[in-house]
């Protein structure tokens, strides 16, 4: 599972949409596609609700599933009066309506021809604002940013609050200065897992809020000084942010200073007026004016041991990866947001990268700046070349790929590459040529002789060592012979559960072994990330990988779903990819999973996924079952489904591989 909290209970709502069946008859033992049958089981009534566990909170909006067992395969299964499908194996799966209270109390009766129970539950709602019954109101839990912030005397922050409609707002400083916030044109934000698995088209259209309000501010000094952008030496600084106080509405003796028109502490105060009535709430947010002497900073992973590792970079504060900086990488911070730092990339450019990944460097020290010298290309092994980058200092950079070529931007360089060497037996790399972009951005394209297997860059001193692998020789016969693939099974920590308790780590283990087996029959040497049910870290399976200069890196998974989707019309099966390169896998194990498993097929995607970013080798991450369909959760349990999906995986593999084979 990815894109789903491993948890496990109840969304129970008002009314159930599910299907309903003779009462005390058990349902015919079929499954979906090519899946073994249900077993039916007629054990003791036991209610038993798995997702999501107790006292958890719901992020759903008006609508959830919930799934369980009640032990037998023939009992009725009422939720709050309304029938819930029950599978021969006794486990159930309902979507159902959420009232609009913070705490809901429902109740499951079940009943067989023996016995009967019933069950009262309690789930939890997000809690969120409820607009109060007044002429004007601010929520003031929707006030963005807030905390403490850092950022240029020349540079915009965005501000966004929600208010009353039709209401006059604005910023109202400690001078008396005020900043207008208007009505927000865009529409509402439609959550990403909404976006990622619905098939619901009509969850997409979202409509305009009325009631939300922005603006912007520049070059002020807000509240208390939060002090430096970053400490003098060691790892930032770590910031507590303000909670967030009760939504303010008119008359409601909102914070103010002695003034009447802020904080004591100096913080704004948001105002939204409409007719005779005002609200008034305290923004908490600190901002900081960065002085005109450059902040230059190192970067280093705080997880990784040593000095080694990568730092990620985002275009946004939180926002997906972007940008990977190995670890002494040197650039000059332009910006914060509690923690996150923003480094500049030059004029036109900025990554957001976690404060902790931070190092201060000495005031003074110069922002970096590199000269690109004289290019040298080698081939320290068949297959592999090795470009050697003279840059002076560790700058940032970036590197994108196509079929047969890779651009390494270099972002404050000027170029100075007077001379190119080719290692004279070289294959791997046909040509490098390189162009000045802007004044501070050097790109070096890098035209290669066959289709890109992989490529790594790390620093050596002050140079920056480009690796690049072609593809392996594939046998047209055999073409797993002395191919080096690692499999993954995914999890633990964390992991879906099934309706009837099946853990997704020991579903995946169970498929990972099978896949193994079917591999090594076919001539490949595999290595698996763990063998056991003990908790592996992600960025330690890539690791191995990567040491092992594997060929190949495959995660087995099973999916489930966020709170708020159906599983009735969004299950089948999905491979995810996030290199280019790795999309001719995705795609092949895909169509070989569809075909034996016979599911509804969801296609191949592209996500953020540790196990699906390695750039040394293709590497995928495969979706194969639900965890949370009942049938499919009972295929996992059987050799019959476990072997189905490893098949299906093996298939995918040794069609990419012949594919491989055919363009040589």
């Amino acid at each position: 599972m990815t894109a789903v909290r491993a948890r496990a209970a109840v969304v129970l709502g008002l009314f159930v949409l599910a299907c309903a069946r003779p009462s005390n008859t058990a349902p015919s033992p079929v499954a979906a596609g090519h899946l073994p049958a249900v077993p039916l089981v007629r054990g003791p009534l036991a209610i038993k609700v798995v997702y999501p566990t107790a006292g958890s909170v719901i992020e759903a909006r008006d609508s959830s599933f919930l799934l369980g067992s009640v032990g037998a395969g023939d009992a009725d299964l009422t939720i709050n009066g309304a029938p819930v499908q029950v599978w021969p194996n006794g486990a159930w799966l309902a979507w159902v309506g959420l009232p609009p209270d913070s705490v809901m109390q429902f109740r499951l009766v079940a009943r067989t021809p023996r016995d009967s129970a019933d069950i009262v539950y309690v789930a939890r709602r997000a809690v969120r604002f409820v607009a109060p019954d007044s002429t004007v109101w601010i929520d003031s839990t929707s006030l963005s940013p807030r905390g403490r912030v850092w950022l240029g005397p020349t540079q915009y922050l965005s501000l966004s609050a929600r208010a009353a409609e039709g209401s006059v707002v604005r910023l109202r400083l400690s001078d008396g200065t005020t900043i207008p916030l208007v009505a927000d044109p865009r529409p509402e934000e439609v959550p990403d897992p909404v976006r990622m698995f619905d098939s619901d088209t009509l969850k997409l259209r979202a409509p305009v809020r009325p009631d939300r309000y922005v603006g912007v501010l520049r070059g002020r000094r807000l509240g208390m000084d939060p002090g430096p952008i970053l400490p003098a030496t060691g790892p930032a600084l770590q910031t507590t942010l303000d909670r967030p106080a009760p939504g303010c509405a008119a008359d409601t003796g909102c914070p103010s200073g002695p003034d009447g028109s802020g904080n004591p502490s100096g913080e704004p105060l948001l105002e939204a007026v409409r007719g005779s009535d005002t609200a008034r709430v305290r923004w908490p947010m600190q901002l900081a004016l960065t002085d005109t002497l450059p902040v230059v900073a190192e970067l280093y992973p705080a997880q990784a041991q040593g000095n080694e590792g990568v730092v990620v970079g985002r275009a946004a504060p939180r926002g997906s990866y972007h940008w990977f900086f190995p670890a002494g990488t040197r650039a000059a911070v332009t910006g914060r947001q509690n923690e996150q730092v923003r480094i500049g990339l030059g004029p036109d450019a900025e990554a957001w990268v976690a404060a902790a990944d931070v190092r201060a460097l000495p005031a003074g020290t110069p922002v970096p700046r590199a000269v690109v010298g004289p290019l040298a290309i080698s081939e320290p092994a068949p297959g592999l070349a090795s470009i050697r980058i003279p840059l002076g200092v560790r700058i940032p950079f970036r590197i994108d790929e196509r079929d047969r070529r890779l651009t390494l931007t270099l972002y404050g360089a000027s170029g100075d590459a007077s001379w190119i060497r080719y290692h004279a037996a070289d294959s791997v790399v046909r040509r490098v040529s390189w162009k000045q972009e802007t004044g501070d951005r050097v790109a070096l394209d890098i035209e290669l002789a066959s289709s890109l297997w992989g490529y790594r860059a790390r620093w050596s001193g002050s140079d920056l060592l480009l690796d690049v692998r072609r593809p392996p020789p594939i046998r047209s016969g055999r073409p797993l012979e002395g191919r080096l693939i690692v499999v993954d099974p995914g999890h633990p920590p964390v992991g879906a559960t099934g309706p009837t308790g099946l853990y997704e780590a020991d579903a995946n283990l169970a498929v990972a072994e099978r896949l193994r087996d079917l591999l090594s029959q076919g001539g490949a040497k595999v290595v698996m990330t763990r063998t056991t049910p003990a908790p592996v870290e992600l960025g330690a399976r890539v690791r191995l990988a990567d040491s092992l200069n594997a060929e190949l890196l495959v995660s087995i998974h099973n999916n489930a779903l966020p709170d708020g989707v159906n599983p009735f019309t969004n299950n089948g099966t999905s491979v995810f990819y996030n290199q280019p390169r790795s999309l001719p896998l995705a795609r092949a194990i895909q169509a070989a999973l569809v075909a034996r498993l016979g599911l509804h097929d969801l296609g191949v995607g592209r996500g953020d996924l540790a196990l699906a970013r390695p750039t040394w080798m293709p590497a995928v991450l495969c979706e194969g079952l639900f965890m949370t369909l009942p049938d499919q959760e009972a295929a996992l349990r059987t050799k019959e489904g476990q072997e189905l999906y490893a098949k299906g995986v093996y298939d995918g593999i040794v069609a990419f591989l012949k594919g491989v084979n055919s363009k040589q």
